[in-house]
């Protein structure tokens, strides 16, 4: 099959299921145009903030998209194009994005109250504390394992043959790297150049929020202004590459790579503890104009890779290859492409940061569906860039390489530059950097927005937990600092590949006790419930089974010596309290139809 024509099939189907299925959706929660949101009558300047709709979009849609579309259908398509193609498009059409618009509808309508709150409204206090400790656990694995990819990305390494270029090339940084036989290989340093232009967007964003929100400028302008900045970062990172080898030595015995985690980290805290507008949204701001150029750059690539004549290369299906790497195709395959289809990341984004932005219910199912649409678009783009221009047998040598650990960074970013190497004629150097650029991206602006989310989930729980809590206890620098202590914790100690499939089934199945929790608030105002019931119980199917899986894998591996303790006390915990929340779920929705006046045939 062509994959021009595969990724046009699939952005109808996407564009068909906004208009209709959206629709539907929107309908069915009661959307009101004009019903005053959280963000007009707080408006407090530093949390609540109404802003413009093109805007509020980039931020959400820069803060949802992170690594999971991009690494998740890298390791998944090893299962087959079919399998990881109809999942991402089902999924995302008929769980995923529904996920999103409610979990954004029902925050807006608590008064821009975590999804949390929303589980204290529908749960109790208990529901409260253990969502909460749920979501907690979920933000730490997606920092941690997104701040790895963000290290693997910035200090990512290439063969000179996989770039088409000649060994006296004098255009990238090289270095004499081993290979995993131990052999020297000279490399590409592409992380450098990556490096500098994440510096550069990063010093340029309180620059952009003082513009945006102090000076009113207008976004159209901005915008202007964010592509130069953008189009100046890469610039900057060609002219002054610096050379970052991850394995060396610095300060006290840390790596490189380990140096760069921490300054992540140090990014993060502040990005966190400052006013919204001051580094977290604007950064997002600049940075989403490269999200929107690099998916623009996939699809149009693919596309024309599609009239160069390049075909799908991977077969349909090969579950028996992807089970030996993955695990068994149900529930591996779909814990595995994680936010490509259903992320429950993004209820704790849409209850967290953007409610509190929301100017009115209006753009409500533009930001809530239409994003995750947008998101899965990029998933899609992931996958027909690997069995097209890249081909299916290359991926499998990088990825999933029999001799070493494989690199789902180096095939993505390769993918990138050779999908725009056989559209556009551009050198396979230049679209491999871009990727670099694109993932790094794509992970920062979510775990900043990830930790200050944790940073409001701490606040709430010691409002429960502690009867009249101290100040310093809410405060902001010490609920920031315990988020970004407990992410290093488990960061400096797993990498990514070990993180990933405990994440996806965590992700997963927090949107399942997010769709839960709608439930129960669906139940008690009578409304239609059936298409947030139905996904609620097949992801919670899968990811229950998932995190079952994991626990014997991480308690009892072949090689004892493998035992992980930590990943496998995270697998307990995470069940113990999904169990928990199904429990009162139950016993709410149970009372709920027992209470007089209930009237199931209402849908208002």
């Amino acid at each position: 099959m062509n994959v021009g024509l595969a990724l046009v099939l699939s952005v109808a189907a996407l564009l068909a299921a906004y208009f209709v299925y959206g629709r539907l959706v929107g309908r069915w929660l009661g959307i009101d145009p004009g019903r005053p949101t959280p963000a007009t009558t707080v408006n407090d300047g530093q949390d609540y903030v109404p802003t413009k709709p093109a805007v509020l979009f980039g931020h959400h849609y820069a803060s949802i998209a992170a690594a999971g579309p991009i690494v998740g259908p890298t390791l998944a398509v090893l299962y087959g194009f079919l399998p990881a193609w109809l999942w991402i498009i089902l999924g995302v059409i008929f769980i995923g994005a529904v996920h999103d618009f409610v979990a954004l509808f029902l925050a807006v309508r608590e008064g821009g109250k975590s999804v949390a709150e929303v589980a204290r409204a529908t749960l109790g206090t208990a529901g409260f504390v253990l969502y909460v400790l749920f979501a907690l656990m979920l933000c730490v694995l997606v920092s941690a394992a997104f701040l790895g990819l963000a290290v693997k990305a910035l200090t990512s390494h290439y063969a000179l043959g996989d770039l088409d270029l000649p060994a006296d090339q004098e255009i990238l940084r090289t270095a004499e790297i081993a290979k995993p036989d131990g052999t020297p290989e000279t490399r590409a340093l592409t992380g450098g150049i990556a490096t500098v232009s994440v510096i550069v967007v990063t010093i340029a964003a309180p620059f952009m929020g003082w513009l945006l929100y102090k000076k009113g400028l207008r976004v159209w302008q901005g915008s202007a202004i964010a592509l130069a900045v953008c189009a100046a970062s890469v610039w900057i990172g060609f002219s002054y590459q610096i050379h970052i080898d991850p394995t060396a030595k610095v300060m006290g015995g840390l790596s490189v790579a380990q140096l760069i985690l921490g300054l992540l980290l140090l990014y993060c805290f502040f990005a966190a503890w400052l006013p919204v507008w001051f580094v977290l949204q604007p950064r997002d701001f600049v940075n989403v104009h490269l999200l929107y150029a690099g998916l623009a750059a996939m699809a149009f690539g693919v596309v024309a890779c599609g009239f160069a004549g390049v075909t799908i290369s991977a077969p349909p299906a090969s579950l028996a290859e992807g089970a030996a790497k993955n695990g068994a195709v149900w529930p591996f395959l779909f814990v595995t492409i994680a936010c490509g289809a259903c992320s429950g990341a993004h209820g704790l984004v849409c209850g967290g940061t953007t409610c509190k932005q929301l100017a009115s219910e209006r753009h409500a199912p533009a930001i809530g569906y239409g994003a995750m649409l947008l998101e899965a678009l990029l998933g899609l783009c992931v996958i027909f860039m690997i069995v097209g221009p890249m081909g299916f047998d290359q991926y499998r040598a990088i990825v999933w390489p029999d001799v070493g650990k494989g690199d789902a960074v180096r095939g993505f970013a390769l993918a990138v530059g050779k999908t725009l190497h056989t559209g556009f004629s551009l050198p396979v150097y230049y679209g491999t950097i871009f990727g670099i650029l694109l993932l790094e991206g794509f992970v920062l602006t979510t775990v900043d927005t990830i930790v200050r989310l944790s940073r409001y989930l701490l606040a709430e729980l010691w409002s429960v937990l502690v009867k009249s809590p101290p100040a310093w206890l809410l405060d902001r620098s010490t609920n920031t600092l315990l988020a970004i202590l407990a992410i290093a914790a488990l960061a400096f100690t797993n990498g990514y590949e070990l993180i990933w499939p405990v994440f996806g089934a965590a992700n997963q199945l927090l949107a399942a006790l997010t769709l839960v929790a709608a439930t129960v608030w669906l139940v008690r105002r009578s409304r239609k419930r059936w298409f947030v019931v139905l996904p609620a119980v097949f992801m919670t199917a899968t990811t229950v089974t998932a995190l079952v899986f994991l626990e014997g894998l991480h308690l009892f591996p072949d090689d004892p010596e493998k035992r992980n303790w930590t990943l496998s006390i995270a697998d307990g915990v995470l069940l113990a309290l999904a169990a928990g929340v199904l429990f009162l779920t139950v016993r709410k929705v149970l009372a709920a139809r027992s209470e007089k006046g209930y009237n199931p045939a209402a849908r208002n």
